[in-house]
């Protein structure tokens, strides 16, 4: 499954991931609001989500005022972000179906923030697809601009080159909204990259639905990702920790500069 394919499939249930998907969309709005103002001053501003996925992050920093363009490479992402910004009385200031590695080339506008999130990069497995998204990256941003993006802390990773590694099950909800939810890591031979299979397992008459949607990741290190950045023009690049920003994967930011 390529990884649009993967999001379409999860893309009506992706909410099912997080114990409150609402109460995490207010939550990481108020986080990344907090980074936004930090490095570019009070005040709303131009922000792309440009792996926006169902909106957990862009619905929340629109909440909070900011202008904000979402855009990810799922149809079907795009469709349910549109439906929340709906049902929440929310507006957002463009949505489009794009890739991370024609970024610019599909979005004209120029922002002030641009946001990649959830692990979105690691999907890119060739050092020229993630030099490619860097660059457009960079090139959506206006001069003085800010990137944030996060992954999944692969220095920390253990690979287990050829083995299929289950993560723990996750039981979630109650009574009808109950749900198991859990993955598996099937490294590949050299522990560069893995596939990961979703599984999500829903109560349904005597017994349980399940949907499950599988993709590839490459397990990106930070300094994989910090020369990419710089490579392609990116300044101050900066990580921040779990235990030191809030949020629950390791998160860099980098700022294009004011001047060429």
């Amino acid at each position: 499954m390529d990884t649009p394919g993967f999001y379409d499939t999860l893309a009506d249930g992706y909410h099912l991931l997080f114990i409150d998907w609402a109460a995490t969309r207010a939550r990481q709005g108020a986080l990344f609001d907090g980074l936004i103002r930090q490095a570019l001053g009070e005040g709303p501003k131009d922000v792309l989500d440009a792996s926006c996925g169902i909106g957990t992050q862009a619905l929340g920093l629109a909440e909070l005022g900011h202008r904000v363009f979402a855009s990810d490479i799922s149809p079907a992402s795009i469709a349910r972000a549109e439906r929340e910004a709906t049902a929440s009385g929310l507006t957002l200031a463009g949505l489009a179906v794009a890739d991370l590695r024609t970024l610019s080339e599909q979005i004209s506008q120029r922002f002030d923030a641009v946001l990649s999130c959830d692990n979105a990069l690691p999907h890119l497995l060739e050092d020229s697809e993630l030099g490619a998204a860097a660059h457009h990256l960079h090139a959506v941003l206006r001069p003085g601009g800010l990137l944030v993006a996060t992954t999944r802390d692969y220095d920390a990773a253990e690979p287990r080159p050829g083995e299929a590694v289950p993560t723990p099950v996750r039981v979630l909800g109650e009574g009808e909204t109950r749900r198991l939810v859990f993955q598996v890591w099937t490294w590949s031979a050299d522990g560069r990259s893995y596939e990961v299979e979703q599984f999500i397992l829903r109560p349904e008459g005597p017994g349980w639905s399940t949907t499950s949607a599988r993709t590839r990741y490459r397990a990106l290190r930070r300094e994989e990702l910090t020369r990419a950045l710089t490579t392609a023009g990116f300044r101050d690049v900066r990580w921040h920790l779990p235990e030191a920003s809030g949020f629950y994967q390791p998160l860099v930011t980098a700022r294009r500069p004011s001047t060429p």
